[in-house]
């Protein structure tokens, strides 16, 4: 092995200012490194709660509109079925009084009033089952 010693005195500050300039400091590296990858983070998680947000507010209009057909629906459904018992209130109420008439001039030989007990208790069974769907509704 050759050594070769040179009798100029070497100047320290030219070989470290040439290892500078060609590549930059690891502290610097990482330092670029870490603030990249924490703005990639905080804006991940801003662009995740504006998605979440968005989302949501999505979804609460589609319930309200869900929510006002429903409403209108059983509006609709609920008038329906009143309509309905107020029918047969009315029908109960006129064989009501057939049956007050009939039991009143009923004879020994004729037998009205059975048909006319057969002919409420329907309408009675009716209006039961109406008054069961209007619960149901409610």
């Amino acid at each position: 092995m050759i050594v070769s010693y040179s009798t100029e005195p070497m100047t320290t500050s030219e070989p470290l200012r040439s290892r500078r300039t060609r590549r930059p400091s690891v502290k610097i590296v990482l330092l670029i490194w870490f603030l990249l990858i924490g703005a990639g983070v905080t804006t991940a998680y801003w662009y995740s709660n504006y998605l979440k947000q968005s989302m949501l507010e999505q979804l609460d209009a589609r319930i309200q509109n869900q929510t006002e057909i429903m409403k209108a629906d059983y509006s609709t459904q609920l008038a329906a079925l009143s309509e309905q018992v107020e029918q047969l209130n009315s029908r109960v109420e006129a064989f009501n009084e057939l049956l007050t008439f009939t039991k009143d001039n009923a004879s020994d030989k004729t037998d009205n009033s059975n048909k006319l007990y057969s002919q409420l208790s329907d309408v009675k069974n009716q209006l039961a089952k109406l008054q069961k769907q209007m619960d149901l509704l409610k």
